[in-house]
């Protein structure tokens, strides 16, 4: 076989591979419902880390672009007062983690791992974000405050009470983020001078997003429990609680080549190397 009809088989099987068929990715666990609102936050000097997640699926291959998310800015902090704006991806437990883990929380199952997958940064400038306020006041029936984190036996607080702040949408978007098929955890943290960042839950199960099964419920950390995690619902707040959280996303999946393009490329391969032989 020529050089000319090696390079044309292999040029055919890479146009046959390319991501032609790619569809928008939209995903939406809908608008908040006020239930409550947790703490995340990124490491500043004198402020721990504290990370809430929430859980999407990927269905198949996903190029994520941007990211909605809402929640509250407290202590009469403004837009102005809003500094580092963090993007963390985490897939579930048992990926990415020591197992059998410490043993410092009822439950490791359906957690996040114990180290992010992938993140974007405002810092690092791979990551803008735009913040829009949606209400002056707006009230949250508890909320999971920096404090109100604790490992096993005294896990179990209620949540730390009502909160009331200002609403704030936050819109992201980043160079593209690869994720290949696989169920994953959403964290946003947002740095906040003078204030907190409380992420709002949205309805469980969800109702005006975009439903999938299984969904997960919200869990979080701060740093003196890292690398485990609380379920927000289960286990810090009690009872029969189960939240989400108030976020989107935006991309385009990535179709996988069919076994056809595969053994295509494969034989464009083979023919290739003996070509330059």
């Amino acid at each position: 076989m020529s050089h000319v009809r090696s390079a044309a088989l292999l040029g055919t099987a890479l146009l046959l591979a390319s991501p032609a068929g790619a569809t928008p990715f939209l995903f939406s666990t809908g608008a908040t419902d006020g239930q409550i609102a947790t703490a995340t936050r990124p490491e500043t000097a004198g402020k721990f880390e504290i990370e809430s997640a929430d859980d999407f699926i990927a269905a198949s291959p996903v190029e994520l672009t941007g990211a909605t998310f809402t929640g509250l800015l407290t202590n009469d902090a403004t837009l102005s007062d809003i500094g580092q704006v963090r993007i963390e991806i985490y897939r579930v437990f048992p990926n990415d983690s020591t197992d059998p883990p410490s043993g410092n929380v009822p439950t490791r199952a359906n957690s996040p791992a114990d180290v992010a997958f992938a993140e974007r940064d405002s810092v690092t400038g791979d990551l803008l974000s735009v913040a829009t306020v949606l209400s002056s006041q707006f009230t949250a029936s508890n909320s999971v405050q920096p404090g109100g984190i604790h490992p096993i036996p005294n896990f179990n607080t209620n949540g730390d009470g009502a909160v009331t702040g200002t609403e704030v949408l936050f819109t992201v978007s980043f160079d593209s983020l690869s994720l290949p098929a696989d169920h994953y955890f959403f964290i946003p943290q947002v740095e906040v001078d003078g204030g907190e960042f409380l992420w709002l839950s949205a309805p469980r199960p969800i109702t005006q997003g975009t439903p999938f099964a299984p969904d997960l419920q919200s869990w979080t950390r701060d740093q003196a429990l890292d690398p485990d995690w609380l379920r927000v619902g289960a286990d810090i707040v009690g009872g029969e609680q189960a939240f989400n959280a108030s976020f989107s996303l935006i991309g385009q999946t990535v179709p996988e080549p069919s076994s056809a393009v595969l053994l295509l490329l494969s034989m464009a391969a083979v023919a290739w190397g003996r070509s330059r032989a």
